[in-house]
């Protein structure tokens, strides 16, 4: 027999492939943290592969991670409330909490349940494959720029009598291009916007307290302040303005003249608040203010100083540290 022919003799014949091993085959803690594990980019991606992925890939769950982690920072109260109402006027849809799986469930980590009462209700399932009360649905709207939501913004301006440092509430959109933001607000009263471009993430914070910049804050600490002590209080330069906000510290009065031995700055009930970043002779370095009685103070020349928030968190007296000019010496 020829070499050929024994060797066609002893051929093997080919054994049936073996199927193919799909990642939905993983077990289910194995798929789980590989998915939790991905970056927002690629759980979009996986997503799209089929159905079960897809349903996968969109659970609140995965996405809960990311959003606290970019944006927990900078999205409080106020702004989840904007999102409430945007997804309520999504078209054919109303928002119903006690239906929502979404972000009433997940994001509670982030907002505190009780912000999410609301008297929408007889929800309609809306035409997007994408539930728009997903973690999902809000992360990308940030992401892209497409929802608008209320944050505060802090501010460093120079002028001839010396450095304003303020914070004032805005409304941002973030550009994934620059990863910054645009900021628009109404400087000058209610009919007029401004859109700052390229704000970046360090000047920004959630506003510390629930109210809106056109009202009075309700001061809760006149009682409490002490010479040294760090604050913030709100300043408009008229009654058509907002208010933003100055950081501060409280001083002594004159007869006592910085004496820690004969101080009693502390039980009078004019309290002496000083902007130093101002120059000495400005009539913005200095302010009073009445522990008992006191409302809005100022007059069109000066501006009118509103509420006060006593700085207890060291965090927050750090960030206005860091707007400090260093030319300037306390």
């Amino acid at each position: 027999m020829s070499f050929k022919k024994k060797l066609l003799s002893s051929r093997v014949e080919p054994v049936e492939e073996m199927n193919e091993m799909s990642v939905l085959d993983l077990p289910e803690l194995v798929l789980e943290s590989i998915l939790g594990r991905l970056p927002p980019s690629s759980l979009c991606s996986m997503a799209g592969v089929c159905s079960s992925l897809r349903d996968r890939c969109r659970s609140d769950y995965l996405w809960e991670r990311h959003m606290k982690e970019k944006w927990g920072r900078v999205i409080g109260q106020a702004a989840y409330r904007e999102w409430q109402w945007h997804i309520a006027s999504t078209k054919n849809y109303v928002f119903d909490p006690s239906k929502s799986k979404g972000v009433v469930r997940s994001l509670s980590c982030v907002w505190p349940l009780t912000w999410f009462k609301s008297k929408l209700n007889n929800s309609i399932k809306p035409k997007s494959s994408l539930p728009v009360d997903s973690i999902m649905s809000c992360y990308l709207s940030l992401e892209t720029g497409k929802f608008w939501f209320p944050a505060q913004v802090y501010n460093r301006e120079h002028g001839h009598v010396g450095f304003m440092l303020s914070c004032y509430d805005a409304e941002l959109s973030y550009d994934s291009r620059t990863d910054t933001f645009h900021a628009r607000y109404p400087p000058h009263g209610r009919r007029t916007i401004v859109i700052e471009e390229g704000v970046e993430w360090d000047r920004l914070r959630t506003p510390p307290i629930d109210t809106p910049p056109h009202n009075l804050h309700i001061s809760d600490c006149l009682n409490d302040l002490h010479p040294g002590d760090h604050i913030e209080i709100q300043w408009r330069r008229n009654k058509e303005f907002p208010y933003g906000w100055w950081y501060g510290i409280v001083g002594h009065l004159e007869l006592c003249d910085g004496n820690e031995n004969y101080c009693l700055c502390h039980s009078s009930d004019t309290v002496v608040l000083e902007f130093n970043q101002y120059t000495h002779g400005s009539r913005w370095r200095r302010t009073f203010i009445k522990r008992k009685d006191h409302r809005e103070e100022g007059n069109e020349t000066d501006g009118f100083y509103g509420g006060i928030r006593k700085l207890y968190g060291t965090a927050e007296i750090s960030m206005w540290k860091r707007l400090w000019p260093t030319e300037i010496l306390e």
